[in-house]
């Protein structure tokens, strides 16, 4: 059972309950049934014709620099994980029974200490390949599963964004104003399960070339597709309706082919764990050292919802992840690709510091990120850890570090995105830099405001920032977006800084052309067109493109229909 104190769910039949609800929504959201309106099969839009512009990812950053995210499913105890040798009385005192005996413990500074069946780790932290980042979280702190994960994805403390973090900043970026029909030759993102999860989640797309789990990885980058055709049988009667559905949905998945060429173009020098979480890293290894040009991979691992028999659940699924991480960037060095690569765990809460009755823990609030590479150029810690004699409601752990803080940093500091779309990628909050040593950083302990310039000392913006409403006034740039009318018209809206000639164009979901629009010649300042009128014919209900090309560009946007 959980804990009595446990209030946000205090019973097992809501918890249950919550599970069930979130396993519809990511049911749903595979299917495309939540969101744009599209019928998809695993992020992408199902076409029996061609790979359709919309399974585009967008290439994102400005260097050769990778990022892992590596996700814990279920909330990881951070107490067990990363353990205060300054306080250890204290903390055994919490978790008499769960509480790893100090004799089991692997130093890492006088302070603190890790499991010692952790000690694959040993060597990036010695090496200075790794960082421990302590109480991340935020204030009121969501210990729903899904509510909680939704918030560390979005950004947004209040849960009313339903884009994420990495889709606002592929969305915001300059470059990826055309991405509806000119997708890249690479996915910007990969992401292994969590098909849910709204990290790459953009106004119109989802950019993360998403697959269910790891043995769908493993069959796309060997077979360069995702259904086999192989395995049908020779007398079934609707064999031939079974390849075509197949092979219809093979050709959605555009990347598979260049996943699957990256794949063999290279070999795994080490051997790795043979858990989910090992055959996920050694596939990712082989496709950086296979020359692909994605940016962005999220792994996954669950088991971490440790409300009973803990201590064993637990080591297990932490002495995965040391062991391979460790065979990771043994791999990755063997290529000479572990300095470009960091790694960063997060999981959507902590857990309680107190044991339960169940020989387990329940839902916590803050638990620290680690972060692997060489590439950060030194060992340490990033902020201060809870003070174990200063507990919030429930018993729970203060937040010492913002999550959003943590994403600002990766962003400006690895990515080396610039400030303005790291702002835009938090929905316009204020981030103070961590300053973690990476190869981007410039200075340490800044702010990035939430109208985008670096300044020292910024007053922190509103938790919850609504999407502006698109204004021109005083444009410098070319802009536009859509409007529906209450007359159930559709609108493209533009403004234009400079006269010239200017053509739109729509296009239905598989990119085919449905005729121009507007062709002439644009005067300075607003405009507005209504697609059905201006084209002189109606439409089928449903999700559509529109194309503007202007002064040499294109950008585009995806519309609906009615």
């Amino acid at each position: 059972m959980c804990n009595q104190h446990y209030t946000p769910f205090n019973n097992k039949e809501k918890h249950d309950e919550e599970h069930e609800k979130w396993t519809r929504r990511s049911f749903l959201q595979a299917l495309g049934l939540a969101g744009s309106g599209s019928m998809l099969l695993g992020g992408n839009i199902l076409s029996a014709s061609s790979p359709s512009p919309l399974t585009a990812a967008l290439e994102a950053s400005e260097n050769d620099n990778i990022l892992i995210l590596i996700r814990l499913n279920g909330g990881n105890d951070g107490l067990n994980t990363i353990i205060p040798a300054y306080d250890f009385d204290r903390y055994a005192n919490f978790r008499p029974k769960i509480h790893i005996p100090f004799n089991n413990l692997t130093r890492l500074n006088d302070a603190f200490y890790m499991p010692k069946y952790m000690e694959n780790l040993e060597k990036l932290w010695g090496e200075g390949g790794m960082k421990v980042v302590h109480g991340v979280g935020y204030e009121n702190h969501n210990m729903s599963h899904f509510s909680s994960s939704d918030i560390f994805a979005s950004t947004d403390v209040n849960n009313r964004t339903n884009t994420g973090w990495m889709g606002r900043y592929f969305d915001n970026h300059g470059d990826f104003s055309n991405y509806l029909l000119n997708p890249p030759s690479d996915p910007a993102a990969i992401q292994v399960g969590n098909i849910g999860n709204l990290i790459f989640q953009g106004d119109d797309v989802n950019y993360a070339f998403t697959i269910n789990n790891v043995t769908e990885l493993e069959r796309i980058a060997e077979e360069g597709v995702v259904h086999s055709l192989s395995d049908l049988i020779p007398d079934c009667t609707y064999e031939e309706q079974l390849y075509f559905l197949r092979g219809a949905a093979n050709t959605t998945y555009e990347y598979s082919g260049i996943i699957s060429n990256a794949f063999k173009a290279a070999q795994n020098s080490v051997e790795y764990p043979n858990g989910s979480l090992g055959r996920q890293l050694a596939t990712v290894s082989r496709l950086i050292k296979g020359g692909l040009g994605t940016k962005i991979y999220m792994v996954s691992i669950g088991g971490f919802d440790t409300h009973s028999a803990q201590p064993e659940r637990h080591q297990n699924l932490m002495t995965e992840i040391a062991d391979s991480v460790d065979a990771f960037y043994q791999d990755l060095e063997a290529g000479g690709h572990h300095k470009r690569v960091l790694s960063m765990t997060f999981s959507e809460f902590g857990r309680r510091v107190y044991e339960n009755g169940s020989f387990g823990t329940d839902h916590g609030t803050s638990a620290p990120m680690l972060l692997f590479g060489p590439g950060m150029e030194g060992q340490g810690f990033i902020g201060e850890h809870p003070d174990l004699n200063d507990l919030i409601r429930g018993g729970n752990l203060k937040t010492s570090v913002d999550f959003r803080d943590v994403y600002a940093s990766i962003m400006s500091e690895w990515l080396c995105i610039d400030n303005n779309l790291v702002s835009a990628a938090l929905n316009g909050q204020t981030a103070t830099l961590l300053g973690l040593g990476l190869t981007c950083s410039s200075s340490d302990n800044t702010t990035i405001e939430g109208e985008g310039p670096i300044v020292d000392g910024g007053t922190p913006m509103p938790d919850v920032i609504e999407p502006p409403t698109p204004e021109f006034e005083n444009a410098t740039s070319f802009e536009h977006f859509p409007s529906y009318g209450e007359d159930k018209n559709v609108y493209v809206n533009y403004t234009v800084p400079t006269a010239a000639h200017l053509v739109i164009k729509l296009y239905n979901i598989l990119g085919q052309d449905l005729g121009t629009i507007v062709n002439e010649m644009s005067f300075e300042g607003q405009h507005k067109v209504n697609i059905t009128e201006a084209a002189k014919k109606s439409f089928n209900r449903g999700q559509y493109i529109y194309s503007i090309s202007y002064n040499g560009k294109n950008y585009s946007k995806s519309i609906v229909l009615s």
